[in-house]
């Protein structure tokens, strides 16, 4: 086990030591610039100078990979597309129907299932060290775990829990997104790689890399499968690449910095949280050509799309407030206050209800969608770092960084007794 684990497990006892959270940004902040989880090694201990942020600025440790990461539920659950990470609607059969519901957890060396049916954890799955994110196929069949060391990643058969030999792929691959058609990931390369690695899934190799910028951290995917846009977080650029071609197109200009990626249902615009500008750029994807800025508040890094695509949820993480937009106007509504440290945010596929994980609070703050008021939060502990809800709406499950999964019932909001799974980080569900 590398050092770097080592001081994350250290720094998260302390905190709970203290009795206080700790930042997953802070766990981060102290580790080894080479191999730093979570987060592009680059960025890791010197966040200003790779994304020009201002002095203070807390570092959004690695909820974009989370908003990128996932063809399956990670964020947005719910939504017919991708966006921060669904890339075409549910499917209705495979694996999810045939040998029911499984939320995949990423540890620190390994992956474990729990069987939503139970809440009990399975036996854990090696990896590679270091997990960073993970995506589920539309089929539901294989799970995809990017690895941070060594550069790779690690396929998982979903029928029967089983790693398949991993696949190489650039440094720091810190992201990863699912073609609709389930044909093809896309892995995002941090760190000095600054590629894309696409990996053709029914053999599962590795196609040549794409060159999209120098510190990519998140990416998403169009509902028709055309166009994945990718995020250079040390620029002010998003990359489209043509699915057909798998090559880059000419670079769209936005904010300082862009964080994290959604698509509307409809395809139509891609919403780009740009974390060192306080704002949102829209994409019109028939043009890839950017529309005017949208201002939230300091820091948004997370973004989900109400599967009805009227409305998008930023999660503004200096500011403790998440700010809906209209998308009918790409206009700021009033932001909605929310714990400390707002880090992750999941939608209800029925569209009645975003969940946002408070990581300093140790709490989650449900919002009223219709109303966009918040909901007396709920005490989860631990540093919640990610939310996956269940293909029916029933469950949210919340990752925390030192103390496993707690489940939240969505019909009474209320928290069920936790999973002991080990730190945890990203979480994935299958269809």
């Amino acid at each position: 086990m590398s050092n770097l684990n080592d001081e994350l497990r250290q720094l998260a006892d302390e905190a709970a030591r203290q009795a206080r959270a700790l930042p997953v940004a802070e766990v981060i902040r102290q580790g080894d610039r080479r191999t730093a989880i979570w987060w592009p090694s680059g960025g890791a201990r010197a966040p200003r100078a790779a994304t020009q942020a201002r002095p203070g600025h807390r570092w959004p440790g690695w909820v974009a990979p989370l908003a990128a990461a996932g063809a399956v539920v990670a964020v947005v659950a719910g939504t017919a597309t991708v966006s921060s990470t669904l890339h075409g609607p549910r499917v209705t059969g495979g694996v999810g129907l045939a040998h029911g519901t499984t939320v995949y957890v990423l540890n620190v060396e390994a992956v474990t299932p729990v069987r939503t049916a139970t809440n009990t954890p399975g036996k854990p799955i090696k990896v590679g060290n270091e997990p960073l994110a993970i995506a589920i196929t539309p089929d539901g069949k294989t799970a995809y775990v990017t690895n941070g060391v060594p550069a790779s990643v690690t396929p998982i058969r979903t029928a029967t829990n089983k790693a398949l030999p991993p696949i190489k792929t650039g440094s720091t691959p810190t992201a990863i997104a699912i073609t609709p058609d389930g044909e093809t990931a896309y892995v995002v390369n941090s760190s000095d790689s600054g590629t894309v690695t696409p990996i053709h899934i029914a053999t599962n190799t590795a196609l040549p890399r794409i060159k999209v910028g120098r510190l990519p951290r998140a990416i998403a995917i169009t509902p028709d499968g055309k166009t994945a846009y990718v995020a250079d977080s040390n620029s002010t650029k998003v990359t489209p690449i043509q699915i057909a071609t798998n090559k880059a197109l000419p670079p769209i200009k936005t904010g300082h910095a862009p964080a994290a990626i959604a698509i509307t249902p409809d395809g139509k615009t891609a919403y780009v949280a740009n974390s060192a500008s306080g704002t949102v750029t829209p994409i019109r994807t028939a043009t890839n050509t950017a529309l005017p800025p949208i201002k939230v508040g300091g820091d948004p890094l997370a973004i989900a799309i109400t599967p009805d695509g009227k409305t998008v949820y930023v999660v503004n993480q200096d500011s403790d407030t998440v700010t809906p937009i209209r998308t009918a106007t790409n206009t700021a509504l009033p932001p909605i206050k929310t714990g400390r440290l707002p880090q992750a945010i999941a939608i209800t596929p029925d569209g009645k209800t975003a969940y946002v994980g408070n990581n300093t609070a140790g709490t989650v703050t449900p919002i009223q969608i219709a109303t966009n008021t918040a909901l007396p939060p709920i005490k989860t502990g631990g540093n919640p770092f990610a939310i996956a809800i269940t293909p029916d709406g029933k469950t949210a499950y919340v990752s925390l960084v030192s103390a496993g999964v707690i489940p939240i019932r969505t019909a009474t909001n209320t928290a069920l007794p936790g999973i002991k799974t080990g730190y945890s980080s990203a979480i994935a569900i299958t269809p």
